[in-house]
């Protein structure tokens, strides 16, 4: 872990254009999940752009769902999303960023994913537990699945 970020990468035999179409849409985010925590999208689900948010419904032992709000987003290139616990609660819970990263490469594009906790109100509980090992595992099985869905 570089600091507050977390960061895996492989080059997958695709176009940035591929991946980008699976990473930034919320209904594909269960096919890709490496941590199987994933259920699906809460609520209705539009293209992503910049601002716009999106429910999932998720499960690590119990059910729970997130909000995720688009933080950064360049078509084909870049998108990521912040994660927050609904309402209230929100505010004191989460907080971490979700980034894809995309540069075309010889034979396809180097896919960057990183877990960013710069804004995560328990950062320093984070990496003081065995979630930063876990999260780079999962992470390395999120990028995996991806290249299954894409590769040509």
């Amino acid at each position: 872990m570089n600091g507050d970020v977390l960061s895996v990468e492989r080059t997958i035999a695709a176009s940035p254009d591929e991946i980008f179409a699976v990473v930034a849409d919320a209904n594909r985010h269960h096919d890709i999940d490496g941590s199987q925590t994933v259920v699906g999208p809460r609520g209705p689900t539009q293209p992503l752009r910049l601002g716009s948010s999106f429910g999932m419904s998720m499960k690590l032992g119990v059910p729970y769902s997130t909000v995720n709000t688009v933080v950064e987003l360049e078509p084909s290139r870049r998108i990521a999303w912040q994660t927050r616990a609904p309402g209230a609660l929100g505010r004191l819970v989460g907080g971490r960023i979700w980034r894809y990263e995309l540069e075309p490469v010889p034979g396809g594009t180097l896919v960057r994913e990183s877990w960013d906790l710069s804004e995560d109100r328990q950062r320093l509980l984070l990496r003081l537990t065995p979630m930063p090992g876990q999260t780079r595992r999962n992470m390395e099985r999120t990028l995996a699945r991806l290249a299954e869905l894409v590769e040509h």
